[in-house]
């Protein structure tokens, strides 16, 4: 759905049920203005840079000035969709002041035009407040990676009863709270269509099922530059990696045997 003009929170939530949402994954200005320009909606500056940018085993270790960093890099790179700052771990859960000048950071600072926040109900508070002073907020329920200590690694979940109904409960909360949209990740596509038809608001699913609003990938694993694991709901587009490692290669061994540069590469005396 490539569509002119700027994408802004508002607009995102007033495509439920009218439209599927495409959105993707951005940490560095190059790689954003190819993704607006192919019209993708939403932009996530992911706390997942910690594990495909900068080499982490998890997102825990990112910190807000490296989210910043790359979130102000993408904004720059971006001119009609909306930018979503990752509020990264423990930038938020220490205290509501702090929360907020975090989130306020992203927005002031760095130019993103929503935060996205991880967790239910227990969030509800926040999230009031952020939507109340102008900050626009992503919600994310089902899988959320800041707690695969307590969750024990990365595992689908509401697979039981009483998991599925904690999860209706908590997009119902964040949508009564303000909350624009919600990433609804690794859960059965059962309930992922469920949480879909529950909530008044778009649902952005990732390993969620065809029964979401919309979906949204990890650009690295979309372009096979991630080779550290393949989740099973990431489809490679394209196998980028390959193709840089054989331009890599190549570019090495005309180097050695001189082949590059050549004559048309350089300059003539004046």
């Amino acid at each position: 759905m490539k569509s002119e003009g700027k994408w802004t929170a508002s607009r995102i939530r007033a495509l439920k049920g009218q439209a599927k949402l495409a959105c993707l994954t951005a940490y560095d200005y190059a790689t954003a203005r190819f993704i607006d320009e192919a019209g993708i909606p939403l932009v996530l500056v992911g706390d997942s840079l910690a594990m495909t940018m900068l080499g982490y085993e998890t997102t825990l270790p990112v910190t807000m000035e490296e989210m910043l960093h790359h979130t102000g890099a993408v904004a720059r790179g971006v001119e009609r969709a909306l930018v979503t700052a990752d509020m990264p771990f423990m930038s938020y859960q220490v205290s509501m002041e702090e929360a907020m000048r975090n989130a306020g950071r992203f927005v002031k600072s760095a130019g993103a035009g929503a935060v996205k926040i991880e967790g239910g109900a227990v969030r509800v508070p926040l999230v009031r407040a952020l939507v109340e002073n102008g900050i626009p907020v992503l919600g994310h329920i089902g899988l959320t990676p800041q707690s695969i200590r307590e969750f024990g690694g990365y595992k689908v979940q509401g697979r039981k009863p009483a998991q599925a109904a904690a999860l209706l409960r908590d997009a119902r909360a964040l949508e009564e709270a303000g909350a624009f949209a919600l990433v609804v990740e690794c859960v059965p596509a059962e309930l992922g269509a469920e949480i879909t038809a529950a909530v008044g608001i778009p649902t952005i699913g990732i390993g969620a099922g065809p029964g979401c609003d919309g979906q949204i990938l990890v650009t690295h694993d979309l372009l096979g530059l991630f080779a550290a694991f393949t989740p099973k709901f990431a489809k490679r587009y394209a196998d980028l990696g390959a193709a840089m490692k054989q331009a890599f290669e190549t570019y090495r061994q005309e180097v050695e045997t001189g082949t590059f540069p050549a004559e048309e590469h350089g300059y003539g005396a004046e």
